[in-house]
């Protein structure tokens, strides 16, 4: 099978390369042609537009920035996907719009397999990052060897939008550690505990998260250097508070957690570094949370 990416950002970049490592024939495309460059390298053919890509492959993975350009991206490779084609979506697409989506392509006789990605730029530069699958089991059979090449843990989580409701949650559950893991930092640092030191404790303790073990070397380092931004936290914390209200959960932390991004967003915009949401704290109280040996970015 062929296949297409469209999207080389931050996240489509590596799982398109992903791909192409694997030993897939892959065809891509992005806006800036110069995100292309390294794929060309490695073997992929680029493609000048989205429909000669789509005339070119069998199955379409996207890996794009909001639902509108997804739904704008879909209308162009419908002049020329076969009918039969797949759609993969890398994207984090709220329930309902993906299963808008996929009722849009279904009518051009086009397959839609949700499947968000999660664990950071960094493990799917590495091929190991995790995949959140929503659709039908036979589409997930038929395109699990290529999952396979893009992540190490790979989760069926059952129909259209199964995938975007766990993926949500994931975030979720980010956002509020991140800013408690600042607030932890923050205690330490105060407290006159060495940084380095608390920061190898907690990693060590029943307290310690996966944001901790990685993000929190970027805010120790100053880089925040995370490829996720304020915008795309508060999106996805949006998604969430939704479906409190749908699911009737209430979402206390969640709800704290969106307007402390408010607040960084309006302090730094919404282009700055998620990470930098616990930037508020240290500008608050004056001190920087910084020790040596930690990384600018995470490799």
């Amino acid at each position: 099978m062929k296949y297409g990416y469209i999207g080389l950002g931050n996240l489509g970049g590596h799982i398109a390369m992903s791909l192409i490592k694997a030993g897939h024939q892959v065809v891509v495309y992005d806006r800036d042609p110069a995100l292309a460059e390294r794929h060309v390298a490695a073997g992929a053919v680029l493609a000048t537009s989205v429909t000669d890509l789509a005339g070119q492959v069998d199955h379409v993975f996207t890996c794009l920035p909001s639902p509108a350009v997804s739904e704008l991206v879909l209308a162009e490779m419908l002049i020329t996907l076969k009918p039969g084609a797949t759609w993969i979506e890398n994207s984090t697409i709220g329930r309902d719009d993906i299963r808008r989506l996929g009722g849009l392509a279904k009518g051009s006789d086009i397959r839609l397999l949700e499947a968000p990605v999660t664990g950071g730029v960094h493990l799917a530069a590495r091929g190991e990052i995790t995949v959140l699958v929503g659709g039908d089991a036979d589409l997930f059979a038929l395109h699990e060897p290529a999952l396979r090449a893009i992540g190490n843990r790979i989760f069926h989580m059952g129909p259209l939008g199964s995938a975007a409701v766990i993926k949500v949650i994931t975030n979720m559950l980010a956002f509020i550690h991140l800013v408690a893991d600042g607030e932890a930092l923050m205690l330490a640092k105060r407290g006159g505990l060495d940084l380095k030191t608390a920061w190898e404790a907690i990693a060590a303790s029943s307290g310690s998260s996966f944001v901790h073990e990685t993000e929190g070397q970027l805010i120790l380092n100053g880089s925040y250097d995370i490829a996720f931004s304020m915008d795309l936290a508060l999106k996805d914390l949006g998604f969430a508070m939704g479906f409190g209200r749908e699911f009737g959960v209430p979402l206390d932390l969640a709800g704290m957690t969106a307007q402390t991004f408010v607040k960084g967003k309006a302090a730094y915009g919404g282009a700055a570094q998620s990470t930098q949401i616990v930037k508020l704290l240290e500008d608050a109280l004056g001190t920087d949370l910084r020790a040596e040996g930690f990384p600018a970015r995470l490799e």
